[in-house]
């Protein structure tokens, strides 16, 4: 009778340990972030944060930071401000209730002294050395786009000049180059491929190797390549990876038709904490029986 009441013991901790994410379930949705000098990185206090869509908004404080806290589930447009710096506009901030957005926001110093001028920025990003060719996808863009699967190169194919070689692959052919001819980058790393069982000569295969949710967006030159991007010829792919949550344990379990994925984030000090502790407990009552 006492190993059983032992046992069962054992096994509900073990039950609280894998059902420990969904528990602490938000009731609604946060946007949090830092607004930062983009020439020193150094903080800019006091600056405005608007929700476009909700009016929600908040300001900085002195390292920085914000918060906006109390907004449904969805996508939302943020606009930043502050007087001194050109405006930043954020589009599509995906927010839900497992986990806060995190949207960190760089502004740029504006030294021309200009009087009664309306200035209306564009909600896509361009800059000064790809003005054109460049395409910024987000996260939430891949996700939404049908037929693509989550996959990053298939969502490529539906873009303007840009065609693959047989419907179950991931090749690119971007402007009649060759399959081998584009350049991945993840964080400023070059990668060979981004595609499981790619055959030689080529940069496809049939499945895509980067999970769509450990990005935060996707570059996607297909001319005028910058000059730390040599060797491309008919494109440039560049992953920036989105930064993992610090306040708690989180999750994602993703089904799909032909996938299943589980993700976890969190801050490693809390994360190795939370095992230990939890492992100390789980420890003591295996060695009573």
């Amino acid at each position: 009778m006492s190993r059983f009441f032992h046992l069962t013991i054992v096994i509900v901790m073990l039950s609280g340990v894998c059902l420990s994410v969904p528990v602490f379930a938000q009731k609604a949705g946060i946007i949090k972030g830092r607004v930062t000098n983009k020439i020193n990185n150094e903080p800019i206090p006091f600056a405005n944060v608007l929700v476009e869509e909700s009016g929600k908004g908040a300001v900085t404080d002195d390292n920085g930071y914000y918060e906006i806290d109390g907004l449904a589930p969805g996508l939302y447009n943020l606009r930043v401000t502050f007087l001194g710096f050109n405006d930043e506009n954020i589009s599509e901030v995906q927010v839900t209730r497992s986990k806060p957005a995190e949207v960190n926001v760089t502004l740029q110093e504006n030294i021309r002294q200009l009087t009664e001028v309306v200035v209306r920025t564009a909600p896509f990003r361009k800059t000064e050395e790809s003005p054109v060719s460049l395409r910024t996808i987000g996260v939430a863009e891949i996700q939404r786009n049908p037929g693509s699967n989550r996959d990053v190169s298939r969502v490529i194919q539906s873009l303007p000049g840009v065609t693959t070689t047989a419907s179950f692959r991931n090749d690119l052919i971007i402007r009649g180059g060759a399959p081998n001819e584009n350049r991945f980058y993840l964080d400023e790393v070059e990668v060979p491929n981004i595609n499981h069982f790619a055959t030689q000569g080529a940069s496809g295969g049939p499945v895509g190797l980067i999970n769509v949710l450990f990005i935060r967006e996707v570059d996607f030159f297909s001319g005028a390549f910058p000059a730390n991007r040599g060797n491309a010829l008919s494109s440039v792919l560049n992953f920036s990876q989105r930064d993992g949550r610090n306040d708690r344990l989180g999750g994602t379990f993703m089904v799909g038709a032909t996938d299943i994925g589980l993700t976890l984030e969190a801050s490693l000090a809390s994360a190795l904490h939370s095992c230990c502790r939890r492992g100390a407990l789980i420890y003591s009552f295996c060695f009573e029986l």
